[in-house]
């Protein structure tokens, strides 16, 4: 049912959360997953200003998701690590709906209805939009 499996990551203990909810999904259906990290905006001047050089940058950024990979490997999954660039949301969901992904796993922090309309939300963007099962994980 699920073969591809795209995890949305950025390292925050919803994402992790996300990992174990994946690990389920994929074992039980023998799934590959795609764990996608979105660069945006601010955090990439954050990484230029803040990294030595562009070596130090990515290892940052591995780091940040290493979490993740962690609990994926620990479960013996079939994983791969996209990273991209821009707003997450609509990255999220470029990308879930160009490749031949089954299932969109995302993490939520839980946000009320005002709250989510002041801030936005890239898993009520992500749920909306992508063509395929999205599952938020709180």
């Amino acid at each position: 049912m699920f073969k591809n499996i795209l995890l949305a990551a950025d390292g925050s203990s919803h994402s992790i959360r996300s990992a174990e909810y994946t690990v389920g999904l994929a074992k039980k259906f023998s799934s590959k997953v795609e764990v996608v990290y979105v660069v945006d905006g601010e955090t990439a001047k954050s990484d230029v200003l803040y990294g030595a050089d562009h070596a130090q940058v990515e290892k940052n950024r591995q780091e940040r998701i290493q979490p993740i990979t962690d609990v994926l490997q620990a479960a013996n999954i079939d994983y791969t690590v996209t990273v991209l660039h821009g707003d997450p949301g609509p990255k999220i969901v470029a990308y879930a709906n160009k490749h031949d992904i089954d299932c969109v796993i995302v993490g939520s922090r839980g946000r009320n209805n005002f709250q989510t309309f002041l801030l936005g939300s890239v898993s009520h963007n992500v749920a909306k939009q992508v063509e395929c099962p999205v599952l938020i994980v709180k």
